[in-house]
């Protein structure tokens, strides 16, 4: 998979995308990303990208003509804008993104993106019903959800087959590891059982029950 970032921050993603999944996808070849800085599309020798909002307001917002230039120097793909207002991203939305062979992702910023640009784009997603400085954490969030998923990325894939919203919209079930008890706090018995059958009943009832607790509006 090959993934085109759209930022006004490029030296942001060097850190976290330099270590752990990330990189060993980048080594393994698995993936490719670049970095397409909205900046050197600016037309004026000030490197504006922003504007004031027409109509009045607080704030400045990204202008279409720069990120539509930006746009046009890479080769098409499916191009998302990281937005408040998009639709909420999903395990399920994960999934399907990970098929694609080329990935492009729009960090706005500032108060807002003009709203043309949304008539560049393929899709708006939001990671969440709050707000951020940028579109940059949000492309880091989607990307490494995304990049887990491609074939060969993590060494024991079925790690991705039983967690939170893999099959069905439900939180995983309870884990546990040594020591057996902890400051009074037990296993629970059933995972010591060696009953295969058991412990697949306790943990399809578990995932359901802390769904329900916690996150009621998956089972509504």
């Amino acid at each position: 998979m090959h993934i085109s970032i759209l930022t006004l921050f490029p030296e942001m993603f060097f850190g976290p995308f330099d270590q752990s999944i990330i990189k060993r996808a980048t080594d393994k070849k698995l993936i490719t990303i670049d970095y397409i800085n909205i900046r050197d599309f600016a037309a004026d020798n000030y490197k504006t990208v922003d504007g004031h909002p027409y109509g009045g307001g607080v704030g400045m917002i990204l202008r279409v003509d720069v990120v539509d230039r930006a746009l046009q120097s890479i080769q098409k793909g499916h191009t998302i804008l990281l937005d408040a207002g998009g639709r909420p991203y999903t395990q399920k939305k994960a999934k399907e993104l990970s098929a694609l062979d080329h990935l492009i992702l729009i960090c706005g910023h500032y108060e807002g993106v003009d709203h043309r640009i949304r008539s560049l784009v393929d899709e708006e997603i939001s990671i969440g019903d709050y707000v951020l400085t940028g579109g940059e954490i949000p492309a880091m969030v989607l990307t490494d959800s995304i990049v887990r998923l491609i074939p060969g990325v993590l060494t024991k894939p079925e790690a991705t087959v039983h967690e939170s919203f893999a099959e069905e919209p439900l939180l995983e079930y309870p884990q546990y590891t040594e020591p057996q008890i902890y400051n009074g706090l037990a296993v629970p018995p059933v995972l010591l059982s060696g009953n295969h059958k058991k412990i697949d009943d306790w943990r399809k009832s578990e995932s359901l029950k802390r769904t329900k607790n916690r996150r009621p509006d998956l089972t509504s």
